[in-house]
């Protein structure tokens, strides 16, 4: 079994409740204010690693109590922080997110995750077999050193590219595997993409986008499913149905399912399968790294259908 290899964000989100989201320049009482350990990097990497995974998380954390907090939480989920740095020069990363009516806002704050080096992820030690994880809350400069590094150990590069922002063509061409939503697609893409838009639209966006004859696009649409373009072959993934508590977090366990199961050496279709039903479980519960499912949860979830 190959090993997941995540570089990434590490936050501390701070969430607020409210029974709704106030308008511009309104005030509104909230419910509860809760802390929970988030940023897209970490989060992906408590995916992979409660799902079986050995899990490596590369990044950086402020020398501050937030960062004492998440350390302590990353340990506890048995993922190697061995190349994980605390720095003084900048607070730990974080995100202030509102929570109403199970959708979401969130304003994040960088910190010390603006701050991961290019020299921070050469000296990880990928293997072939082994998957690299990375998303757009760290440089993209450092994240076109990490794929390239894994490209030439003959590593798989998953890239989750979110927050969505413009990337250079030779970083796509890195990537063996891009999953975003349709709004994503659609920005990267230079068109107009809404969650309405055809399944085989949807593929031709896709097919748009793509940087290589070889590379795999999976296309997160919620409680509709899964659109996967894989080389030529097109498939879909259908949504599951439940209650949504908070969806944030979803898509970044999403990621880390998707990155465990093909560290396993599991079939695409198979692994996106996994995938979407670890999601819908974790969907069902508040915060973010916290409520990424195991393995037995999801294994329960599909014998169910």
């Amino acid at each position: 079994m190959g090993r997941v290899f995540v570089a990434g964000s590490i936050n501390m989100d701070v969430v607020a409740t409210a029974d709704r989201h106030p308008k511009v320049g309104e005030t509104v009482a909230g419910k509860q204010v809760l802390y929970f350990p988030g940023g897209k990097g970490a989060n992906q990497a408590v995916a992979a690693s409660r799902l079986g995974a050995q899990t490596t998380l590369i990044g950086r954390l402020g020398k501050d109590s937030f960062g004492a907090e998440l350390k302590a939480f990353l340990a506890d989920q048995g993922i190697d922080l061995g190349y994980l740095q605390e720095t003084a020069e900048a607070h730990t990363g974080t995100a202030i997110i509102t929570v109403a009516a199970s959708d979401n806002t969130i304003v994040v704050i960088p910190g010390s995750n603006a701050l991961v080096a290019a020299d921070d992820v050469r000296v990880v030690p990928l293997l072939k077999g082994d998957v690299a994880v990375s998303q757009f809350e760290i440089p993209l400069p450092t994240i076109a050193a990490f794929f390239q590094r894994a490209r030439e150990a003959g590593a798989t590069t998953v890239l989750n590219p979110a927050p969505a922002q413009t990337m250079s063509r030779e970083l796509l061409a890195l990537v063996d595997v891009l999953v975003l939503n349709e709004t994503e697609l659609g920005f990267l893409a230079g068109v107009e993409l809404s969650e309405d838009d055809s399944a085989a639209r949807i593929i031709e966006v896709a097919r748009q986008l793509q940087a290589r004859s070889d590379q795999t696009i999976c296309v997160t649409l919620g409680k509709r499913g899964v659109l996967a373009l894989a080389g030529s072959e097109e498939f879909a993934v259908p949504g599951r149905t439940v209650k949504a508590v908070d969806t944030t977090g979803a898509g970044d366990c999403f990621v880390g399912a998707l990155a465990a199961q093909l560290a396993d050496g599991v079939a695409l279709r198979t692994a996106l399968t996994f995938a979407n039903a670890a999601a819908s479980i974790s969907v069902q519960r508040m915060g973010a790294g916290p409520s990424m499912p195991t393995a037995a949860e999801v294994a329960a979830v599909l014998n169910a259908g």
